[in-house]
């Protein structure tokens, strides 16, 4: 991190250059903080709506970038007060549920999935979502603290700058974070490397099951301690014999109801889901974000919030003739 760049400073005269060179990787901190794609959007026009507005008193004693940093980390704390976190189904502190009535709570604000495509991050493993959802149960300023030390490598001093406070509070703040992310068995170290060809082939085989409603075939395509999860239901559901019982007897598609379309959420791989209508075509029904143990599936975020297909770009329809290319022989 640097702490003189007498470079830097050229680049607030061309402003909407500026936002298309940091607006990514500022969504990525920025969806880090809120958990929450629709707001880490809001929250970068404002951290840009604040540079512009400061720019003149830009005197260069950091970098441009650590300076954008330090206002979208700020802006970050100011959205978050008196908020409530947003967990997911697994974090509210119930125990798995069996299958039953599904509730759903549309009170809670859920987190939410990230497009690949739409931030830039040095080290993916700090975008996945278990990750995320980890941090959404710090305090906002430990969340803060984390974030800059752990994930952008900023020193203590440089974080208590920026938020206005001593590096004792800071350290002590990571202290305290570190020891609650701990508990949750999580960190940012738990990412996988690229998908391998077994677990290409997986994904393959995944989305044929759910053409053809293959129940055997997607319960073996599961790890037995296998966890499903599907905001805004509140249940969550663990055990590959109970995750078969809940799509078999709760997802309302039949066979050759069900086709996919593949994206990338949080580093991982996902898919659109859409349901066949009466009137034959299909419509989006929920978007999955898959956690792979080898070549298995060990868990599974569905949410239920249709507004992620257009943010995805993922197509708003499927003409249907659609059938997916992993599952053209099995018609």
């Amino acid at each position: 991190m640097t702490t003189t760049d007498t470079q830097s400073e050229p680049e607030l005269d061309d402003f909407q250059a500026l936002t298309e060179r940091y607006r990514r990787e500022l969504l990525a901190h920025c969806y880090r903080m809120s958990g929450s794609t629709h707001e880490a959007e809001d929250l970068v026009q404002e951290t840009f709506l604040r540079a512009w507005k400061s720019s003149r008193g830009f005197e260069g004693r950091s970098s441009v970038r650590t300076w954008l940093y330090r206002i979208a980390t700020n802006v970050c704390l100011t959205n978050l007060e008196n908020k409530p976190k947003r967990p997911l189904p697994s974090g509210l502190g119930t125990p798995d549920a069996t299958v039953g009535e599904l509730d759903p709570n549309s009170e809670i604000p859920w987190l939410e999935p990230v497009p690949d495509a739409a931030v830039v991050v040095a080290e993916r493993d700090s975008i996945r979502l278990a990750f995320v959802a980890a941090l959404q149960h710090l305090p906002a300023r430990q969340r803060a603290v984390l974030i800059l030390r752990d994930v952008l490598r900023w020193s203590a001093a440089e974080v208590a700058e920026a938020l206005d406070t001593t590096v004792a509070a800071v350290n002590s703040a990571l202290q305290r974070a570190h020891a609650q992310m701990g508990e949750r068995g999580l960190t940012d170290e738990t990412v996988e490397e690229d998908l391998n060809p077994a677990q290409k082939r997986l994904l393959e085989r995944y989305v044929a099951a759910f053409w053809r409603k293959d129940m055997t075939a997607i319960v073996e395509l599961l790890t037995t301690e296998a966890s499903w999860e599907m905001p805004p239901f509140t249940g969550w559901y663990v055990g590959a014999d109970v995750i078969g019982e809940l799509i078999g007897t709760k997802c309302p598609g039949g066979e050759n109801d069900m086709p996919m379309v593949a994206t990338t959420a949080n580093g991982a791989p996902a898919f659109g889901l859409y349901m066949r209508t009466p009137a034959g075509h299909f419509e989006p029904f929920h978007l999955q974000v898959l956690d792979l143990d080898g070549d298995r599936v060990r868990h599974v975020s569905a949410f239920f919030d249709q507004r992620l297909f257009e943010k995805f770009g993922l197509p708003a329809t499927l003409p249907a003739d659609h059938v997916p290319a992993a599952a053209a022989g099995t018609t």
